[in-house]
């Protein structure tokens, strides 16, 4: 296992994220509705935190999205799904939404989200900011804003490494990993 960001790494990362984001709010005018949306489970707490940073330009539109029924993979993690709630509580027609993850690898989790999106409503552009961007793309889905891109080969990282994203409280320190995989889950 190697250690890739540890506690100061992570808000670094997510200062990093913040100020990508807000430069392209002032690109995009004036007078654009932005608000952040953080897929479950680390990715809501990416844009809790962006969300403090960012307070200016989102206020309180902040939200939490659950993908697990949106899954290409559902019928092979099957009864050990765990669906959570989404808590989107303003209406995001119209709205700049960035969409937020922790690690972006194949696409899928993306597409997901971004069809459970659609489904609560019509964003003006949904845009996608990842605290890391690993690579390995099956789909055709790239980052608007990736604090730590390792798809230039700056970091090393094997087929059979996963990168793992660890943040309080869901975890016991805010951490970047490298690991083996163990199988698939």
């Amino acid at each position: 296992m190697r250690s890739i960001a540890d506690q100061d790494g992570v808000a670094g990362l997510i200062d990093r994220l913040a100020q990508s984001i807000r430069r392209d709010a002032a690109r995009s005018g004036k007078n654009q509705v932005w608000a952040l949306v953080g897929i479950r489970s680390r990715g809501d707490l990416i844009a809790q935190r962006l969300a403090e940073r960012l307070k200016d330009l989102v206020g309180d539109r902040v939200g939490s999205l659950d993908i697990t029924l949106y899954r290409d993979d559902l019928s092979e993690i099957g009864a050990h799904a765990v669906v959570r709630t989404t808590e989107i509580t303003f209406d995001i027609d119209q709205c700049q939404v960035v969409l937020v993850d922790d690690v972006l690898m194949t696409g899928r989790s993306i597409r997901a989200a971004i069809q459970s999106l659609m489904d609560i409503g019509r964003p003006r552009r949904v845009w996608l900011a990842v605290l890391v961007d690993r690579g390995g793309r099956e789909l055709p889905i790239a980052p608007d804003h990736a604090a730590l891109d390792l798809t230039d080969g700056s970091v090393p990282i094997a087929e059979d490494e996963v990168v793992e994203v660890h943040l309080k409280p869901t975890d016991d320190k805010d951490e970047i990993l490298i690991r083996r995989k163990e199988g698939r889950r």
